[in-house]
């Protein structure tokens, strides 16, 4: 793993714009916090304020001018945790009695509150404060000032933004060290489904992409690539086999064309002789055509461009055709080819007609070519919940269970020789076209022989499966 690749990761780089957002929502949440803490505390000053206003004026109502200054010079000296600040000043504003030194010079305003800058005795808390006060007009010429120290609400403010401050570090440090492990859990995730793939790249197509069972989206990512390489897999394994048989099929003819050419060449012969020569050629080379068209139309069906030519189509006259064409070759080996439809039904559906014609005659082919003579090939239609069924069912040899599958791939054929005519294609063109239309092939028994069954859904209907 390179050196600070998780820090150029995109994965650090969105964790960072959250821890960012983040932050900034705490930072305004905290900002509340503050006002509404010292809002509070300044708030309860002025209520106390107010308290000792309330009680001096009760003083002075009550013992006079005389009565004040003895109630201002009584407070005035009292020590401890009381914080009340208190001066009357004559009209000059010079002291007459209180605990400060001098009257502020702060301008009140309409309610006649101050904050001003408050200076302690190094015995008192010391050092520079600020204090709170109200300040009034007596009409015998003096002036009062009653108030608070703000120290508690400077020390409340100080605690607040301290711890605040830490409180942000520790947010940063902490989002930061979980958007690196954050980043780290993935690179490790991905790192792992790189190096398996590097691993296949460079030929191990066995390899797998590990699957934690955690049951995340990593999980099912890998799940999906895993089933993807096997399909892969699958599908190579399967070209493999398309191509040795390929070249199985295609060797032979051209084998035999160019050995009866070169025959031909060093053996001089008439004009019979060479036509025959000829009428052979062409036949291998129609096979060989033949084959070729096969894999073509194949190929074609299963891109699904034959899908622009879908259009309503009446499979009864599709079977009727089918019927006609193969009912002469069944009669020459001695087979009953024998047509089952269903009377007075519509039987209509969506596709493309000379593909599905093209189905059924590679069908009725392999079934007279495989059945004995005798013997009774069906060809029918009936009516299933999710679509028409057509049927092709012969008493030849059949298929194997196990072998059902591996019929429907190209080229491959039950007998290993390869002897019987044709290309192994049949199957595998009419399962291409079930599937084009949404259907299904499926092949079973047809005690004895095989029956093969296609499905074609009627409009708006796919269908998952054949109905028995």
């Amino acid at each position: 793993m390179r050196k600070g690749r998780h820090f150029r990761s995109r994965t650090f780089r969105f964790a960072l714009v959250y821890i960012c957002l983040f932050s900034v929502t705490v930072v305004g949440l905290l900002a509340i916090v503050y006002w509404a803490t010292t809002d509070a505390v300044s708030r309860q000053i002025d209520t106390t304020i107010d308290a000792e206003i309330r009680g001096l004026a009760e003083q002075y109502r009550s013992g006079g001018l005389v009565g004040l200054v003895q109630t201002v010079q009584r407070r005035s000296a009292a020590r401890g945790e009381d914080r009340a600040l208190y001066l009357l000043a004559d009209d000059g504003f010079r002291p007459l009695a209180g605990n400060l030194s001098n009257w502020p010079d702060a301008k009140p305003d309409e309610e006649g509150w101050i904050t001003f800058r408050l200076f302690r005795e190094a015995g008192e808390g010391g050092g520079v404060n600020f204090g709170r006060a109200r300040v009034f007009d007596l009409r015998v010429g003096l002036h009062l000032l009653v108030g608070h120290d703000l120290r508690e609400r400077t020390f409340v403010s100080s605690v607040i933004r301290e711890t605040f401050g830490w409180g942000l570090a520790a947010i940063f440090a902490t989002s930061l060290i979980g958007a690196w492990l954050f980043s780290r859990f993935f690179f490790v995730r991905i790192d792992r489904i790189n190096a398996t793939a590097r691993e296949i790249m460079a030929g191990d197509m066995s390899r797998r992409i590990p699957v934690s069972n955690k049951g995340d989206e990593f999980d099912d990512l890998a799940a999906n690539l895993n089933a993807m390489l096997d399909q892969i897999t699958r599908l190579f394994e399967s070209l493999q086999q398309v191509s040795d048989n390929i070249a199985h099929d295609l060797r032979s003819p051209l084998a035999r064309l160019r050995s009866r050419i070169d025959v031909a060449l060093l053996k001089p012969q008439d004009e019979s002789g060479y036509r025959q020569v000829l009428s052979e050629t062409i036949e291998d080379a129609d096979k060989l055509i033949a084959t070729f068209n096969a894999l073509l139309s194949i190929a074609q069906i299963e891109s699904g461009a034959s899908r622009a030519r879908f259009a309503a189509m009446d499979v009864g006259d599709v079977l009727r055709d089918v019927f006609e064409l193969y009912e002469p070759l069944a009669e020459d080996k001695g087979q009953v080819l024998r047509l089952s439809m269903p009377e007075g039904i519509d039987v209509s559906a969506q596709g493309d007609r000379d593909l599905v014609f093209q189905a059924l005659a590679n069908l009725l082919d392999n079934a007279i070519k495989f059945s004995p003579a005798s013997s009774e090939i069906e060809l029918g239609v009936d009516l299933q919940p999710r679509g028409w069924r057509l049927v092709v069912a012969d008493h030849g040899p059949g298929v194997p269970e196990n072998m059902r599958e591996k019929v429907k791939e190209r080229f491959f054929r039950l007998e290993s020789s390869r002897s019987t005519p044709g290309s192994g294609l049949g199957l595998s063109l009419a399962a291409a076209v079930a599937d084009l239309h949404g259907g299904e092939m499926r092949l079973a028994d047809n005690d004895p022989g095989l029956r093969v069954e296609i499905l074609l859904p009627t409009a708006g209907t796919s269908i998952p499966a054949l109905d028995s």
